[in-house]
C-alpha cells in the first residue's frame, strides 16, 4: 500500500517536472548494490525482497556476479550508491571492506563490525557493553600448541572456568560463530550425557550423546543453560524499529526438525514484549546491522539474547517480504534522495487494517486443563532403617548441612561413596573386636554396603547410568536417640543423641512404566480442542500444519496449540527419579516428541521440591496419621473374624471396596498366616532355582537377577513376622507391591502359589493402604490437607489466572496465515506426583464438601463410582477442566465452568471382573445440545473458529453461523455422542472414550433408567496386554492398559469450586503459612521454576490474586481473556515510542 502511494507520488512530482523543463534528462538512478556468494544473492527470499524494491521508481539493483566478487579486483566491480553485502560460508569480506573505502557507498550492513560477528567473544562482549541481558557465560581460550594449559577444572556435575562454576546443564559453544558444535551437558541426576547440536541436516538438527565430559581441544564459551520449555525466538531486523521474531522447537530439545508438507521448518510467528523490541533495536544499532537477524531465549520471565548472526531474513512470509523491501526502500529514499536531488517525500504509512472480529457462536472454550498424575509403573520399593551414633556419621551430617534442619538426603554419588566408605571402615573395625563402641548391628552395615555396591554394578545397565537416582540416604536427628519402636529393641538402648539412618533403593520407573506415561501422553491430547481429527480439508483450513507431521491423527488440535505456541504448558513433577521420569515420558507422547528422555527432563519438566507442592516427607507424620496407623494396626492384630463392630471401627464410610476385602480377609491373623507361609514357600522355591546350575544366571526383568529377587523377598519374610510373633502391618503394601511386580513382569518364573499370594496380600492391602490416609472422614480430611495445601493453592492459582490476561506467548495475529484463531489460548498444568498426594487430593475432592450427594444426583454416582475403586494405580490421573462460555455476561457465575474426571490408571492383574463401571467420559461441551440449538460439542472445537476479538465497550452487532454440517466418517476417531433415549437428572450423554461393553457393575446401581451405552467411540488405549514393542528397551513386557477417564462432575460453576478450594485451604491454619511460603518459594526460584515466555512469575495480576481477600470473587470485573487476546501493536513497523503496549513488563 505504502509502496503504490510513494510510487504515485513520484509519478506525479515526475510529471510536473517533465511539464517545467523538457529538456532536462531523465532522473538518475539509485543503484543498490548486492554483493554476496551466490547461495545467498539468489535465493528465494533476497529474490522475493529484490523484486519488491525493485516497485520503487528510482531504485535500480544490481547483483554482484560471484565470479567477479572472488576474482576479479574491486576497480572492476559494478558501481553503486547503495552496498548491500555480507559474510557467508567463502566470502572475501576484506575484499568488500576494500571496495567500501574504493568507493564509498550507504551501507546497510556496516562491514567492519562482521569481523566480530565471526567471534562469539566479541559477540557477547559488545552485548554485555550494550546492557543486553545474556545468559552467565565464562570464556575459555585454549592455546593450540598447550591445550593442556588452561584454567578448567571438571568436576562429575560442574565445570570451574577461570574460577567460575557452571553447573549442569550448562552449554559449550565453539568461539567461532561459524562452527554450530555447540554442546548441552546434562546433569547425572537427569541421566547425564549430552545434546549436540549442528546445522541442521535433513530432519535433524541434535543428536544424544552419552558421553559426560567437555571437550579437550579448542577455545569455548561456558554459559548456564536456560530453561525455555523447549522453543527458541528468532528475531529478524530492518533497522532499529521493525522487527519479526518466529519461534521454533528448540533444536536441543529431541533434535527432530519439524517440517510442513513442503520440508520447510516449521515456525509461528510470535508478538514480541515491549522490552523485546528495546533489545532488538539495541541489537541493530550496537552491531551495525540494518538486517540483523538474533536468538532469544525466553527464561525465567525474562528475554536473554544467546546469539548474534548477522545479516538474515525470514523465510516464506510474503507479509514479511512486503515490509522489508517497504522499510529498506524508504530508508534508500530517505538517505540518498536529497544527494542525488530527488524528489521524493516520505509517504505516510497507511494503517495496517485490523483484523475483523468473528464470534465463535455458544461454542465454549477450553481455557484450563489441569491433571494430576501418579507415577507409572516401578520396581519394588526398598528401605532399611539404622540407629547410628559413630563420629564419623555425624561428622558427615554436619558436613551437609543436617543441623540446619535436623534431616539430611543424600543422593549425589559422591555422597553416597563417603557412606558406603564409613560402612566399610565400620565392619573392619568390627571385624577386629567385638565388644568395641561401635554398636552398628553387623547385618545392617552389610545390607548398607551391598546396596550401595549393588547399585553402582548395575548402573551400566539402568537408563544410561541414573547413578544418583535410584537410591538414597536420609539422615534424621534423633535428640534422645530413637524412641523403642517394638520389643525387641527394648534390651539395647542407649542414651545420648543419634542419627536414624534410612537407605532407601529400588522404586525406579520400568520400561514399561515408560510407555504406560508416553500412550497416556498420547491419548491426553485429544481432550484439546480438535484432538478428534476429522476431515480438516472441508473446512478451507490450509494452515501447513495441518498437511504436514500432524495432519490427520488424534490429538493434532494440541499439537497445533502447542506448536504455533497458543499453549502454555508447564509440567511440575516431585523430586523422585521416577516421578521426573514419568514427566519427561508423558511429556514425549503429549508434544509427540522423539529420542531419549533427558533433555526432555531438563528442558520441560520443573523440579517442585523443596516446597512441599508435590513431595511429602513420609517420615515426618502428622500426629493423626501416627494415631491413624496405630488403630489400624491394633484391628488388624486381633486373631478372630472380623465382626460388626470391625466394620463400623474400620470402614465407617461404608466404602464398598473396603467391605468387599474385609469379607476376603475374614481373620486378619489367619489371613497374614498364610501370607506369610506363601512368603516362605516363595524363597524356599528361589533359593532351590538358584541351586539349579541351569537357572541360576538367570536374567529377570530390568535387569534383575535371582539374586536379588532372593534378598528381596528374604527381607520380607524377615521384617513381616516380628520376634514377638505378631504381624508388621506396615510391610503389607511392599508385599502386595513386590507380588504384583514379579506376577506382571517375572511371570516366566512359573513360581507356584503366587496368585494366591497376591490375591490376599491385594485384599490387605486394600484396607491398610487407603485407611493409613485416615479411617473416618474427619482424618481422612486432616491427613489430607497436611499433604495438599500447598497444591490446592496452586490449582486456585492455575484456575484464576486463565481469564486474566497475561503476556503469555501470543501468536502475531497479522502473520498467523493458517491459524484460523490466533487468539485461542489454553493453559496446561501437569502435576506428576506420588501416592500419597493423589489419596489425599481425592480425599479432599471427596470428603471436603465440594457437594452434597443428597442433592445432587451426578455426584452422588461419582461418590458411588469412586467407593468402589479399590485401588489407585500407577498413572491414576485427577483432571480439572475449565471451560469458558463467551455468550455469558463476562461477570456471571455461568461464563466459567469447571469440570472434574479420573481414572484410576493401570489395569491391574486380575481386575477385569471386579472393575467398577463409571458412566464414561461426559465434558459438558455436549451436555445440553438440546436445550441450545447451536452447542458445540467437543468435535466442533476441531474447526478451530476465531476467537471473540470483541472490545467488550462497543457492541458489534454480528451474524451468527450456521453450526457448520460435519460428515461423521467412519472409522476417523471422533468422539461420538448418544443420548440415552430416557434421560437421567442431568440428561447426561455419554461419551466413552473406549470401546466399553455396556456391563453393570454390581457395586453401582442405574440411574434412574440411565443406559450405558457402548458406542464405537475414541479408542484411548491400543495397548492392551499384548506384547507391546517397547522403544528399544530391553525384553518385551507385558504392559497393561489404563483406565480411561471416568467424568466425576461436569457443570460445576467456577466460583463454587474457588469457594470449595478457599474453604479446605483456610480450614488447615498452620498448614496456611507453610503454604505460602511454599507457593513463594515456588515463584522466587528462579533456577528451578521456568517460567514460559516473557510472563512473569505470578505477574503483579496473579499476586494480588493470592493475597486478595476471598470476599472479592476473582472474576469480579475481570475482562474475558478472549477480548483482549490479540493485543498488540496492529501494525508491525512502529516508531518505539508511538505505542501504548499491552504487556505488563
Amino acid at each position: 500500500m505504502g509502496q503504490m502511494d510513494a510510487g504515485m507520488k513520484n509519478e506525479l512530482f515526475r510529471e510536473e517536472e517533465m511539464d517545467d523543463d523538457d529538456e532536462s534528462p531523465s532522473e538518475r538512478q539509485i543503484v543498490v548494490g548486492i554483493c554476496a556468494m551466490t547461495k545467498k544473492s539468489k535465493s528465494k527470499p533476497m529474490t522475493q525482497i529484490l523484486e519488491r524494491l525493485c516497485k520503487f521508481d528510482y531504485i535500480d539493483v544490481v547483483i554482484f556476479p560471484e565470479e567477479v566478487i572472488l576474482e576479479e579486483p574491486v576497480e572492476k566491480w559494478p558501481l553503486c550508491d547503495c552496498l548491500i553485502s555480507f559474510h557467508s560460508k567463502g566470502f572475501p569480506l576484506d575484499k568488500a571492506v576494500e571496495y567500501a573505502k574504493l568507493r564509498n557507498p550507504l551501507l546497510i550492513n556496516d562491514l567492519n563490525m562482521q569481523y566480530f560477528i565471526q567471534d562469539r567473544r566479541e559477540v557477547y562482549r559488545i552485548l554485555q557493553e550494550e546492557g543486553i541481558d545474556l545468559p552467565r557465560y565464562a570464556v575459555l581460550n585454549r592455546d593450540p600448541d598447550n591445550p593442556e594449559e588452561c584454567n578448567l577444572v571438571e568436576g562429575e556435575d560442574q565445570v570451574e572456568v577461570n574460577g567460575e562454576v557452571f553447573h549442569k546443564p550448562f552449554v559449550e559453544k565453539p568461539v567461532c560463530a561459524e562452527d554450530h558444535n555447540v554442546y548441552i551437558y546434562y546433569p547425572t541426576s537427569a541421566g547425564g550425557g549430552s545434546q549436540r547440536l549442528f546445522r541442521k541436516i535433513g530432519s535433524r538438527s541434535s543428536v544424544y550423546s552419552p558421553e559426560s565430559s567437555v571437550r579437550k581441544t579448542g577455545s569455548y564459551i561456558y554459559e548456564e543453560f536456560m530453561p525455555t520449555d523447549g522453543t527458541d525466538v528468532k528475531v529478524y531486523t530492518v533497522g532499529p524499529d521493525y522487527a519479526h521474531a518466529e519461534a521454533r522447537k528448540s533444536p536441543a530439545l529431541d533434535g527432530k526438525v519439524e517440517r510442513d508438507s513442503e520440508g520447510k521448518e516449521i515456525r509461528y510467528p510470535v508478538m514480541l514484549t515491549a522490552m523485546e523490541k528495546l533489545v532488538a533495536r539495541k541489537v541493530c544499532l550496537a552491531f551495525k546491522q540494518t538486517v540483523c537477524g538474533f536468538d532469544l531465549l525466553r527464561a525465567n520471565g525474562h528475554s536473554f539474547v544467546c546469539d548474534v548472526n548477522g545479516f538474515s531474513f525470514v523465510k516464506n512470509s510474503m507479509k514479511y517480504y512486503d515490509d522489508c523491501a517497504k522499510v529498506l526502500g524508504n530508508m534508500v529514499m530517505r538517505e540518498l534522495a536529497p544527494q542525488l536531488h530527488i524528489p521524493w517525500s516520505i509517504p505516510m504509512e497507511a494503517e495496517d487494517i485490523p483484523i475483523v472480529p468473528t464470534t465463535s457462536g455458544t461454542m465454549m472454550e477450553l481455557r484450563c486443563v489441569i491433571a494430576i498424575i501418579r507415577h507409572g509403573d516401578r520396581t519394588p520399593k526398598q528401605k532399611m532403617k539404622m540407629e547410628v551414633r559413630h563420629p564419623l556419621f555425624f561428622e558427615l551430617f554436619e558436613k551437609y548441612g543436617g543441623y540446619k534442619t535436623g534431616k539430611l538426603k543424600l543422593k549425589k554419588p559422591k555422597q553416597l561413596q563417603e557412606v558406603l566408605d564409613i560402612a566399610r571402615l565400620l565392619l573392619v573395625e568390627l571385624g577386629q573386636h567385638t565388644d568395641c563402641e561401635i554398636e552398628e548391628k553387623k547385618s545392617k552395615l552389610e545390607q548398607l554396603k551391598t546396596v550401595l555396591e549393588m547399585e553402582s554394578s548395575l548402573n551400566d545397565n539402568q537408563y544410561g547410568h541414573f547413578s544418583g537416582i535410584n537410591r538414597k540416604v536420609q539422615l534424621t536427628y534423633l535428640r534422645n536417640g530413637k524412641p523403642k519402636a517394638s520389643s525387641e529393641e527394648e534390651d539395647s538402648k542407649k542414651d545420648g543423641p543419634s542419627l536414624l539412618l534410612v537407605l532407601k533403593w529400588g522404586g525406579e520407573l520400568t520400561p514399561a512404566g515408560r510407555v504406560q506415561a508416553e500412550e497416556l501422553g498420547r491419548a491426553f491430547r485429544c481432550m484439546y480442542p480438535g484432538g478428534q481429527a476429522g476431515n480438516r480439508r472441508s473446512l478451507g483450513c490450509d494452515s501447513p500444519i495441518d498437511f504436514g507431521d500432524y495432519a490427520g491423527f488424534p490429538g493434532c488440535g494440541l499439537l497445533r496449540l502447542h506448536s504455533t505456541y497458543r499453549h502454555d504448558l508447564k509440567i511440575y513433577a516431585s523430586d523422585e527419579g521416577r516421578v521426573q521420569m514419568t514427566a519427561a515420558a508423558f511429556a514425549k507422547g503429549l508434544l509427540a516428541l522423539e529420542g531419549e528422555l533427558t533433555p526432555i527432563l531438563v528442558q520441560m519438566v520443573k523440579s517442585a521440591n523443596m516446597n512441599g507442592l508435590l513431595d511429602s516427607d513420609s517420615d515426618s507424620l502428622t500426629d493423626c496419621q501416627q494415631k491413624v496407623k496405630a488403630r489400624l494396626h491394633e484391628i488388624m492384630q486381633k486373631d478372630q473374624d472380623f465382626t460388626e463392630q470391625d466394620y463400623q471401627k474400620l470402614a465407617p464410610t461404608g466404602s464398598p471396596s473396603l467391605v468387599n476385602s474385609m469379607k476376603v480377609i475374614e481373620n486378619p491373623v489367619k489371613t497374614c498366616d498364610k501370607v506369610y507361609a506363601l512368603i516362605q514357600s516363595l524363597t524356599s522355591q528361589i533359593r532351590k532355582r538358584l541351586e539349579d546350575p541351569k537357572s541360576a544366571d538367570l536374567q529377570l526383568y530390568h535387569s534383575e537377577t535371582l539374586e536379588l529377587m532372593l534378598q528381596r523377598w528374604s527381607k520380607l519374610e524377615r521384617d513381616f513376622r516380628m520376634k514377638n510373633g505378631r504381624y508388621d502391618i506396615s510391610k503389607i503394601p511392599d508385599i502386595y507391591d513386590c507380588i504384583k511386580y514379579d506376577l506382571q513382569h517375572n511371570a516366566s518364573l512359573d513360581l507356584e502359589d503366587t496368585r494366591e499370594l497376591f490375591r490376599l496380600s491385594r485384599a490387605l492391602a486394600d484396607i491398610v493402604i487407603p485407611q493409613e490416609y485416615g479411617i473416618n472422614r474427619a482424618e481422612k480430611l486432616d491427613i489430607a490437607q497436611a499433604y495438599c495445601v500447598p497444591l490446592m493453592k496452586k490449582i486456585q492459582l492455575d484456575l484464576q489466572r486463565t481469564h486474566e490476561d497475561e503476556a503469555v506467548n501470543k501468536l502475531h495475529p497479522l502473520y498467523s496465515r493458517g491459524v484460523m484463531s490466533p487468539g485461542r489460548h489454553v493453559r496446561t498444568r501437569l502435576y506428576f506426583t506420588s501416592e500419597s498426594h493423589v489419596h489425599s487430593l481425592l480425599s479432599i475432592f471427596r470428603y471436603g464438601g465440594l457437594l452434597n450427594e443428597e442433592k445432587d444426583q451426578q455426584w452422588k454416582q461419582a461418590m458411588d463410582y469412586l467407593s468402589a475403586v479399590t485401588e489407585l494405580n500407577y498413572m491414576t490421573q485427577i483432571v480439572i477442566m475449565l471451560y469458558e462460555d463467551n455468550n455469558k455476561d463476562p461477570s456471571s457465575e455461568e461464563r466459567f465452568h469447571v469440570e472434574l474426571h479420573f481414572s484410576p490408571g493401570v489395569k491391574g492383574c486380575e481386575d477385569e471382573e471386579t472393575i467398577p463401571l463409571g458412566f464414561g467420559f461426559r465434558p459438558a461441551s455436549s451436555e445440553n445440545e438440546d436445550k441450545k440449538p447451536n452447542q458445540g460439542s467437543l468435535e466442533d472445537l476441531s474447526q478451530d473458529e476465531p476467537d471473540q476479538a470483541l472490545q467488550v465497550s462497543d457492541p458489534i452487532n454480528i451474524q451468527r453461523r450456521s453450526p457448520m454440517i460435519r460428515n461423521r466418517k467412519t472409522g476417523s476417531m471422533e468422539v461420538l455422542s448418544e443420548t440415552s433415549p430416557t434421560h437421567s437428572a442431568k440428561g447426561c450423554t455419554s461419551h466413552r472414550l473406549f470401546i466399553s461393553c455396556s456391563r453393570q457393575s454390581p457395586e453401582i446401581k442405574p440411574a434412574s433408567g440411565l443406559e450405558l451405552l457402548s458406542m464405537p467411540a475414541v479408542k484411548r488405549f491400543s495397548v492392551s496386554y499384548a506384547r507391546h514393542p517397547t522403544n528399544g528397551f530391553e525384553g518385551c513386557s507385558m504392559v497393561p492398559s489404563i483406565y480411561p477417564l471416568e467424568t466425576l462432575h461436569n457443570s460445576l460453576s467456577l466460583k463454587q469450586v474457588d469457594e470449595f478450594l478457599n474453604s479446605v485451604c483456610e480450614s488447615n491454619s498452620e498448614v496456611q503459612a507453610k503454604t505460602m511460603k511454599a507457593l513463594s518459594g515456588l515463584f522466587a526460584s528462579q533456577s528451578q521454576i521456568s517460567l514460559y515466555s516473557p510472563q512473569q512469575p505470578l505477574s503483579s495480576s496473579g499476586s494480588e490474586a493470592s493475597l486478595r481477600p476471598p470476599s472479592q470473587p476473582l472474576w469480579h470485573g475481570s475482562i474475558p481473556s478472549s477480548a483482549v487476546s490479540s493485543a498488540g501493536p496492529s501494525s508491525p513497523i512502529t516508531e518505539s515510542s508511538g505505542l501504548n503496549f499491552s504487556f505488563s513488563e
